[in-house]
């Protein structure tokens, strides 16, 4: 009886504040409907017990026994479970309508600025707290509204998180409709646009800085990955006593102006002392063009667009604090302390044995204990992202002020080119002394990994299925015992 008691008033509490004035007629009457159905089955629950209940003056009445009125409570209840399914389910598909399920789990995120490259690939730099920490060649879920508001994709990120500690950045390839449309919004001269991300997801080590020499094999948008390892090293170059991998880089592509993608290797802010110490050797092959273009067909020049900061937009952050385990020790910490105040407080009210003799079946009392456990780490869980996500808001806004402080731009400047500034920067100056182009050919990728001088080489390989399976061939074929091979796939 309590149980009906509180279920219809949570629902009246429910039919009062969702109040949606926005949605159709017939959705308002579909939530009606779904309401009316949970208010039955709160009528079912009132009465569930009463065929069954012993010595009651009611079943008299009716000339009932209980032992005779059981098929009531039975009947009771399958139409109760019935009537609560059929409630939330209709709900589920009132919210789906009136879209209350994507808009109460996207929380928009800080999308900072954009750079359109020449061969229909963007780089998208969203804004991110200081203490977010992922390792290079990790995965950044999108969803886009604007396009779809289910799809979420996963993306390269590119951005090192050492030295880029305000923005993460990744790389988009316009492969599909939904990254066209993405394209095509990018170059319509948008100010702002609703993003939600999840993530970053990636390895727990950087264990390729433990070789002595590293191969690079790329196809394509394959060489985004190795974006955030050659921007990882660059940072390791830069502490004092450390010594990193001489990096040789071997791209394919198809067309000379997929070679734009190459001034992604460097952050906009680097400076030229940073990669003084790297060693980097960068092989690009064009197969479908015998000789470099005209220069007027290749003037296409990369192009940023800047948004307008949205002050409801917040930055990627940490759910639970910091990926460390000093942290996640404590939080293990608080839910054991807790789980044991709770077991002496319910074990000292509430004895489960009395004068020796056993109350409860030990089974009973192991699921006990465990459903306690379950309660304690969800409650100092929840306290933990509470807390976090206050914090969150407040370094958000401090980063919105420091955002907003810089120096604005009109509104015709937000779409703007930075061609000019690249090709006079030096750290590009000493990316293009460093990189050999070969037109209408392809690389000999036996040669090149057998002429690799040193003890221990790792070669990665990210790109289509048979160069995958090539370089696979040549580093198990046991000719070369130095040869260390890993492979990164787009594929799920």
């Amino acid at each position: 009886m309590l149980i009906a008691v509180l279920g219809s008033v949570n629902l009246h509490l429910q039919k009062r504040s969702q109040n949606t004035p926005s949605s159709k007629r017939w959705q308002a009457r579909f939530r009606s409907l779904s309401l009316r159905v949970g208010y039955i089955g709160n009528v079912c629950w009132a009465f569930l017990f009463f065929p069954v209940t012993r010595g009651s003056s009611i079943l008299p009445l009716v000339g009932l026994t209980s032992e005779s009125s059981i098929k009531y409570h039975i009947w009771l209840g399958h139409l109760s479970n019935a009537l609560f399914v059929l409630r939330t389910v209709g709900f589920v598909i009132y919210w789906w309508m009136t879209d209350q399920m994507v808009e109460a789990k996207n929380v928009r995120t800080r999308l900072l600025s954009a750079r359109l490259l020449p061969f229909g690939a963007v780089e998208l730099n969203f804004s991110r707290s200081p203490g977010l920490y992922y390792n290079p060649t990790s995965i950044l879920f999108v969803n886009l509204p604007s396009i779809s508001k289910l799809q979420w994709h996963p993306f390269t990120v590119i951005s090192n998180g050492n030295m880029e500690q305000d923005k993460l950045s990744i790389f988009v390839k316009c492969q599909g409709s939904w990254t066209q449309k993405l394209y095509q919004q990018l170059s319509s001269f948008v100010d702002r646009l609703e993003v939600s991300v999840e993530g970053p997801y990636g390895p727990t080590s950087s264990h390729f800085l433990w070789h002595e020499s590293l191969v690079m094999v790329s196809g394509g948008s394959g060489i985004s990955p190795f974006i955030s390892i050659i921007r990882e090293i660059i940072f390791q170059s830069t502490q004092p006593n450390s010594q990193v991998p001489s990096i040789h880089l071997i791209c394919v592509f198809k067309n000379f102006a997929d070679l734009s993608i190459l001034d992604l290797l460097l952050p906009i802010s680097i400076t030229p002392p940073e990669i003084s110490k790297l060693k980097l050797q960068i092989d690009v092959y064009v197969t479908r063009e015998k000789q470099q273009p005209e220069t007027q067909n290749t003037q296409k020049l990369i192009q940023s667009v800047w948004f307008k900061l949205n002050p409801s937009d917040s930055p990627i952050s940490l759910a639970l604090g910091p990926d460390s385990w000093p942290w996640l020790c404590s939080i293990i910490t608080s839910s054991f302390v807790m789980f044991l105040l709770l077991l002496g407080i319910i074990t000292r009210y509430y004895p489960i044995e009395s004068t020796g003799i056993e109350v409860y079946h030990y089974s009973f009392k192991c699921l006990w204990d465990m459903f306690l456990v379950c309660v304690c780490v969800l409650m100092v869980s929840s306290a933990v992202f509470l807390w976090r996500k206050n914090q969150n808001a407040m370094e958000g806004k401090q980063v919105q002020n420091l955002e907003v402080s810089t120096p604005g731009m009109s509104p015709g400047s937000w779409f703007c080119s930075e061609g000019d500034r690249e090709l006079e920067s030096h750290p590009n100056q000493s990316l293009v002394q460093a990189t050999k182009v070969h037109f209408g050919d392809r690389p000999n990728l036996k040669k090149i990994l057998f002429d690799i001088k040193g003890s221990d080489v790792g070669v990665l390989v990210c790109g289509p299925r048979n160069m995958r399976h090539e370089v696979a061939k040549i580093c198990s074929s046991g000719l070369a015992d130095n040869l260390n091979f890993e492979s990164i796939s787009f594929n799920w």
